[in-house]
């Protein structure tokens, strides 16, 4: 004989609703309860008056733990549960809690972005909160070093930001490893190998075999190649765009002369000394910031611009403008690279679809600055 439950409202179900039996039961978004507890009902084993009874406690104070439903005081609601786990009559329902949204953004640049004045970054940056902003996110600015990524720990852990953007391209780098492993969500301006990256980039091996050609097509034949630390993919991308065109051309690559992680003087009169001796008629310079150094070097000397030797630089920005003559460089919108991961990744925190690799177009600018092999 199936007891009749008056009123009583048990681990989320309304019995009064369904006179005591389970068939028509309205769920009431409760704790859930086993099948072994509702055959105990049926069969009067177990009812709220016996678990009160055995407590110490009212009946209602009994209901209002196992339901979830009223106050009741914290050691209690877990003793009342504890004995109803054991009993094997009640189990808590797990509520699975949907992702709180910051609305933040982290960009992460690099220690020396600002102290050595790289126009890249601002401009990455510029265009990164402009897409935020556009798109209602806010944007932090972190800095990252290569050996310490806790300032970027700290946001992950604590929840501060929903996405994360690093403005470097390092070949091992621990923070989108460890990104990765977080499964978080964030982009990079450049390539990687972890596919849940979001990346955006040039194709910078194209761009540097093309500006190379172009020059050796114009007579060049023996180049002083420098470029910044080999450890950003950047700068190895473009350094084997360079070799490429040698190759493709059939020039020696022992007769010309290649620099890494250059950042001193003493290499640039070494450069100078070789051009002299015949051997240097065009320097490349991986990026801007190193022609800003080679050309304030070479001019504030006195020499002469492409009378004296050439220069191009695989990177182009506003502080080549500075100069005369105009400097040849492959051109790039550091800008437009931070709106399109700036998107990219806010699209893919709001489940919208996303570009997980974008690759953006360049623009060679041939100017005065190698133009003593042809008319200008």
């Amino acid at each position: 004989m199936v007891p009749v439950f008056s009123q009583e409202k048990i681990y989320g179900y309304d019995f009064e609703a369904c006179g005591g039996g389970r068939t028509d039961c309205r769920r009431r978004n409760k704790p859930a309860i086993g099948p072994a507890f509702i055959n105990d009902w049926r069969n009067g084993k177990i009812t709220l008056d016996n678990i009160a009874k055995e407590l110490g406690v009212s009946k209602s104070t009994v209901s209002r733990a196992l339901s979830g439903k009223g106050r009741i005081g914290e050691a209690t609601r877990q003793k009342i549960q504890a004995y109803a786990r054991e009993q094997g009559i009640w189990q808590e329902k797990k509520q699975k809690e949907d992702p709180v949204r910051t609305e933040n953004i982290a960009v992460v640049i690099p220690m020396d972005a600002y102290s050595t004045n790289v126009p890249f970054f601002q401009e990455c940056l510029l265009g990164i909160s402009e897409m935020a902003t556009m798109l209602r996110y806010n944007v932090l600015i972190t800095i990252g070093t290569p050996n310490d990524i806790s300032n970027v720990q700290r946001l992950v852990e604590k929840k501060q930001v929903d996405g994360i953007v690093l403005l470097r391209d390092l070949e091992h780098d621990r923070l989108l490893q460890y990104l990765t492993e977080m499964h978080f969500p964030a982009g990079l301006s450049g390539t990687c190998d972890y596919e849940e990256i979001i990346q955006v980039d040039i194709d910078n091996k194209a761009a540097s075999n093309s500006l190379v050609s172009l020059l050796i097509g114009q007579g060049y034949r023996r180049f002083a190649m420098l470029f910044g630390e080999m450890s950003f993919r950047v700068n190895q991308k473009r350094c084997q765009g360079c070799y490429d065109a040698l190759d493709k051309y059939g020039l020696s690559r022992a007769h010309q002369l290649c620099y890494s992680d250059f950042d001193n003087t003493e290499l640039l009169n070494s450069i100078i000394s070789d051009m002299f001796a015949g051997k240097v008629e065009c320097i490349i310079c991986g990026d801007d910031v190193i022609c800003t150094k080679v050309m304030s070097a070479l001019q504030a000397e006195g020499y002469r611009i492409p009378r004296d030797i050439s220069i191009a630089s695989l990177y182009n920005s506003a502080n080549l403008n500075c100069f005369s003559p105009a400097v040849t460089a492959i051109s790039v919108s550091a800008r437009q690279v931070g709106n399109v991961v700036g998107r990219q990744l806010i699209n893919s925190l709001r489940g919208e679809a996303y570009n997980a690799k974008t690759n953006l177009g360049y623009e060679i600018l041939l100017r005065k600055s190698t133009g003593k092999m042809y008319p200008v």
